[in-house]
């Protein structure tokens, strides 16, 4: 007998998931504020934990939570976030972070002018609290009884792409218990390790012995008429119905362009891209705002980092190269030098790969640290780029991979970004494959887009350059 799930009300999808995580990281996050100031006050002689000792309390103090969530904003993937040994992994790695940093601020300023026992409080009850609710989440929540109960309807070349893709994926997302498909020469064979059960003759007969909450459609071709009754049948009795292309962009964050018609992309994927005037005014002026201050970070920086290049391989130290932006227009982009002058003397351009062999010693860090992309922020107050967006290309290569990559100059309806969903979740790409995958993130960028988003990808930012996971 399968195990029984407990009522449908409480089995939560991918997005609800994601909620819960993040409501419980905010509680455990302010519980830890309040355990750091009561431990705080309590080791001061001259205060106690009052309105007044709260009011005392530096600014910057409550601005913590905001910075612990950004360092675990990669543990808000559910995949992520159902597997103990990341989770262990990221809460240490950002509770190092943490204090390096507090301490690295600490050691440049005024001798006891910073609060090391709040601080200390702080870093050590969010790690606690944060391992808590992770440890909770994960055997309650990932445990079988709360997983959705899925009947695949189609066990054709769609089909097959989603059962593939749920082997690659641990934890699963939810059960598949078994496949639902007309042909009857399928019915009582296993496609990729999943039995097929039956037609959708006995569609509601399978449901209820299988306690099966949800449907995923994978029909590319048509709908004979009886399958349609019978999801129509099975909708009204409450079973959730979700299409292919809606289930593999909620479990991979990305659009399938390998396995969708052009259709599909004017009635989909061009009707939600179109912006909306108050979101592109929004972001427009958020990236001001970031440039402005991270140039102003950068500024004292230039300096040391053009010495350095001048001293490993001499001049020049910036350079620029034509890139194509929004609606195929072309600009310059500005970075600092990281290659050797001759990287592209046969004059094509070239990929670029892991520990390019083309780049110089310093070029190397500066690509690893990502801080040969600062001058970009210029490109950005022109409003020729955006902090967020798919990743600027050049233009023989964008005339390229028209040719050989379906829908790729679908990527040219946005501004291209300094950072993106792509680049966070697939650093640079260098096949064809790896191109498509890239390009998938970045339609399901563009479909989904808003400011929500664009924070969630700067959030994701810091941990993708503190992991110097750049080439």
């Amino acid at each position: 007998m399968p195990l029984r799930p407990v009522s449908s009300l409480i089995l939560l999808r991918p997005g609800e998931r994601r909620a819960l995580l993040l409501f419980g990281d905010i509680v455990m996050v302010i519980a830890a504020v309040v355990i750091a100031l009561a431990f705080w006050a309590q080791g001061d002689l001259y205060a106690n934990f009052s309105i007044d000792f709260l009011l005392a309390t530096p600014l910057w103090f409550y601005f913590l939570p905001i910075l612990w969530l950004i360092l675990l904003s990669s543990l808000y993937q559910e995949r992520r976030a159902a597997d103990w040994s990341e989770t262990l992994r990221v809460i240490a790695i950002a509770a190092v972070i943490a204090l390096a940093f507090y301490s690295v601020i600490y050691f440049f300023n005024t001798p006891k002018s910073l609060p090391r026992r709040g601080v200390a409080a702080f870093i050590g009850s969010a790690l606690i609290l944060t391992l808590s609710w992770r440890f909770i989440y994960i055997n309650i929540f990932t445990a079988p009884q709360f997983l959705r109960r899925v009947l695949l309807v189609g066990g054709g070349e769609t089909g097959q792409i989603i059962l593939k893709i749920l082997r690659t994926l641990h934890p699963q997302p939810f059960i598949v218990t078994g496949i639902i498909d007309d042909d009857p020469n399928k019915i009582g064979s296993e496609i990729e390790g999943y039995p097929v059960i039956a037609g959708s003759d006995q569609l509601l007969e399978t449901i209820a012995e299988q306690d099966i909450t949800d449907l995923i459609v994978a029909i590319s071709g048509k709908m004979q008429g009886s399958m349609f009754q019978a999801l129509l049948d099975a909708q009204e009795k409450g079973i959730e119905i979700t299409r292919m292309p809606v289930v593999y962009e909620e479990l991979l964050h990305r659009v399938p362009i390998r396995y969708l018609e052009a259709d599909w992309i004017l009635r989909s994927f061009v009707d939600q891209a179109r912006g909306n005037m108050f979101n592109d005014i929004g972001k427009r002026s958020i990236d001001i705002i970031i440039s402005i201050v991270c140039l102003l970070f950068f500024i004292p920086l230039v300096p040391f980092i053009s010495l350095a290049i001048i001293i490993d391989s001499g001049f020049p130290i910036f350079y620029t190269q034509k890139r194509m932006g929004r609606n195929g227009v072309l600009y310059n982009i500005y970075k600092f030098r990281t290659m050797r002058q001759d990287a592209e003397a046969n004059g094509q351009p070239q990929w670029a790969e892991e520990n390019d062999r083309r780049a110089t010693r310093i070029g190397a860090l500066l690509r690893k640290t990502h801080l040969d992309e600062f001058p970009q922020f210029v490109n950005v107050l022109k409003g020729e780029m955006s902090i967020v967006g798919p990743r600027a290309e050049r233009p023989e290569l964008v005339e390229w991979f028209q040719q050989h990559v379906p829908f790729y100059r679908a990527r040219l309806l946005v501004r291209p970004g300094i950072t993106g969903w792509a680049q966070v979740n697939q650093q640079y790409a260098s096949t064809i494959d790896e191109t498509i995958e890239k390009l998938e993130y970045d339609l399901y960028y563009i479909k989904h887009r808003n400011l929500g988003m664009d924070i969630r990808t700067m959030m994701r930012t810091p941990a993708m350059i503190l992991g110097f996971r750049g080439r």
